[in-house]
């Protein structure tokens, strides 16, 4: 609309321009005469102030219903006045020349500027947009007798698809048959392909790798977590902040101030015998130059583009003053199953006999565990996997109740289990294996021995492993000179191994989760700035307490639902990403008020004739041209915000 409204305001505008005495006698031309000609600057400056002003006359009534005057309100004074005075000197009521150029050139501009802001404002929320796009338009539904393709809208829960390699997942779903590598950067920020078997979720929007699958729907639609992130995303750009509540407080301020400086330059200049003619055009001046047309798009545009940044970062913003106060953090808390762990066993030290070598053992005992559904050994086959060990064929595996495992690998018997094993077997152990089990008891982790007869080879450390991640996040954080604590219901041993791992500086170790809230009060009475970090139901109250709850995004909805900011990758390393983000967007916004509104401090005077006494006069139309460039720079300053290191 205001594109539109630009460009034919700015074709009737030239006109206007070009017959206008002020012009013609400034540039030393004379333009071509016709009946009516000397008519055409009122003619045309009346169609466009209706034409184009109007936009701007509806909003400062909606401002002025809303007792809250602001940039509209101060747009429609000057083109009202411009155009009012205008009129009368037109019919003759008073001698002095008429401002319909000026009317005409600050109308165009205007709209100009909010063509340009909403230009701006649009593409920095084309995060929508582009998630909006990931959702492919048909799909491919089995049905008795083979398949049919359907349009996304037609799918319902409990359907069955068939998704080809290279094709988006078109709907929330569980595999039911295939195997394949999914990409889901676009919604996780994964780097990497994320193998998906049968059982396992997909996500809407999602591409599919080499392999096939088929996937029975459960969320379509408004139900899918591709539209949860646009939900979010959508709230978050619409959330105001403080610094928003300032920017608008700012602009209430300074209309009342621009308003109150366009009588008083008035007065003045009829108090020292100026023309009528001069006096309102530096009152029209006066407003048009104070015009807080940048301080409205100072903190939106600046809002958008850091939502933006977040999306593309991984993280997600429910509530805009979660990412304003994250600078002022100086206590992160996290949760530690799931959050600073895996949630899940791996092997995390082992020991050896001599002779034997590490990848070996590891080898052998994983082939052995595959056969087993117990969680320790899940643990051990997973540590295996993740170091990519080919595991060999294992023969006769047997269980030895409340003892555990025996098979054959390679012609050779082994046993697996912990110290009730070795004491029915009177097993040999080394002591390089004890000193190792016994370090492992003390943290409370479990040790898992790995026999060949009667002797123990190797012994496996089973616990909770430690995420990669989690070092480089607690690192981070304390380079930005955050305290980091850690809140468990583990017993102190378990914690304590975590938080020596870790370099963590507070320990809250066997918490009850109806004590976790209280915890984060306590830390918040000391004069801490909190920031809970969490994953699971019994994380939600205490994320609800905090200054900041930043949720796990592969959480619960529950404790999702109760934070401020969701790390969709589940990676710890995005907390001192979300500092550093809240704090070049403060940056940002506190640059871009004080342009839009100090400028003013200058230009205020200047628009009402300080000067003049040295022929330094500016016109309406200049000072919307200097108000505009205001506008630029503003959008400029929040442009470079992108550059951000995080």
């Amino acid at each position: 609309m205001f594109r539109q409204k630009f460009w034919l305001s700015l074709i009737l505008t030239i006109p206007v321009v070009v017959w206008a005495e002020h012009i013609q006698d400034l540039l030393g031309y004379t333009a071509p005469s016709f009946p009516g000609s000397d008519r055409l600057p009122a003619l045309l400056g009346t169609v466009i102030f209706f034409y184009g002003g109007l936009i701007f006359l509806r909003g400062a009534w909606t401002e002025i219903r809303s007792r809250l005057p602001g940039m509209m309100t101060l747009i429609s004074l000057a083109i009202t006045v411009a155009f009012v005075f205008s009129a009368v000197v037109e019919l003759g009521f008073i001698e002095a020349e008429a401002l319909w150029w000026e009317s005409s050139t600050l109308i165009t501009i205007m709209l100009l500027g909010h063509w340009i802001e909403m230009r701006s404002i649009s593409e920095a929320s084309g995060a929508l947009q582009e998630l909006a796009k990931l959702i492919p338009d048909m799909a491919h539904r089995v049905v008795e007798g083979g398949e049919e393709d359907v349009t996304v809208g037609q799918l319902r829960a409990g359907d069955t698809l068939v998704v080809r390699p290279g094709e988006s997942i078109p709907a929330d779903g569980i595999v039911r048959k295939g195997r394949s590598d999914v990409n889901e950067a676009m919604i996780t920020g994964e780097s990497r392909p994320v193998t998906k078997d049968e059982g396992v979720e997909v996500i809407a929007g999602t591409i599919n790798g080499t392999g096939s699958l088929r996937i029975e729907v459960t969320g379509t639609g408004d139900k899918t977590k591709l539209s949860g992130i646009m939900r979010l995303v959508s709230d978050a750009q619409r959330s105001k902040s403080r610094v928003q509540h300032l920017a608008d407080r700012a602009a209430q301020i300074l209309t009342v101030v621009a308003i109150v400086a366009g009588a008083v330059t008035f007065a003045v200049w009829q108090y020292l015998g100026a023309p009528i003619d001069f006096a309102l055009t530096r009152v029209v001046t006066v407003l048009v130059i104070s015009c807080p047309h940048a301080l409205g798009l100072a903190v939106p545009l600046v809002v958008a583009i850091s939502t933006t940044l977040g999306v593309h970062g991984g993280l997600l913003v429910r509530d805009r003053r979660g990412l304003e106060e994250a600078r002022l953090l100086d206590t992160v808390i996290f949760d530690k199953t799931g959050t600073l762990t895996l949630g899940e066993f791996r092997v995390v030290d082992l020991g050896v006999r001599d002779g034997i070598v590490p990848d070996e053992a590891l080898t052998i005992a994983a082939a052995i565990e595959s056969e087993s559904e117990h969680p320790i050994a899940r643990g051990i086959v997973k540590t295996a996997a993740d170091r990519s060990l080919v595991l060999p064929t294992v023969e006769g595996f047997n269980a030895i109740p409340g003892r555990g495992v025996e098979a054959t690998v390679h012609g050779t018997p082994y046993r697996i289990g912990g110290p009730a094993l070795l004491e029915q077997l009177g097993a040999d152990v080394p002591d390089v294996l004890r000193t190792a089990a016994e370090k492992a008891s003390a943290r409370g982790q479990a040790a898992i021995y790995l026999l060949s007869g009667s002797a123990a080879i190797a012994v496996f450390v089973v616990a909770d492993a430690i995420r990669e991640e989690s070092r480089a996040a607690i690192a981070a954080l304390h380079a930005a000179g955050i305290e980091v604590a850690m809140l468990t219901g583990d017993a102190e041993p378990v914690a304590m191994a975590v938080a020596a791992d870790l370099g963590i500086d507070t320990v809250f170790a066997r918490v009850l989760p109806e004590d976790k809230a209280s915890r984060v009060r306590a830390l918040q009475a000391q004069g801490k700035k909190v920031a809970m970090v969490g994953d699971g139901v019994n994380d939600a109250p205490a994320l609800a307490t905090a200054d900041i709850g930043i949720a796990i995004g592969a959480g619960t909805d529950v404790a999702v639902e109760a934070g401020h900011i969701v790390l969709v990758r589940s990676d710890p390393r995005d907390i001192p990403r979300l500092v550093a983000l809240s704090r070049a967007t403060y940056r940002k916004m506190i640059q871009n008020l004080w342009w839009a509104a100090g400028y003013n401090i200058v230009a205020i005077p200047l628009a009402a004739g300080a000067l003049s006494a040295w022929g330094i006069l500016l016109t309406p139309a200049m000072g919307a041209v200097l108000m505009s460039v205001s506008t630029i720079v503003v959008a400029i300053n929040a442009q470079l915000l992108r550059r951000a290191e995080l």
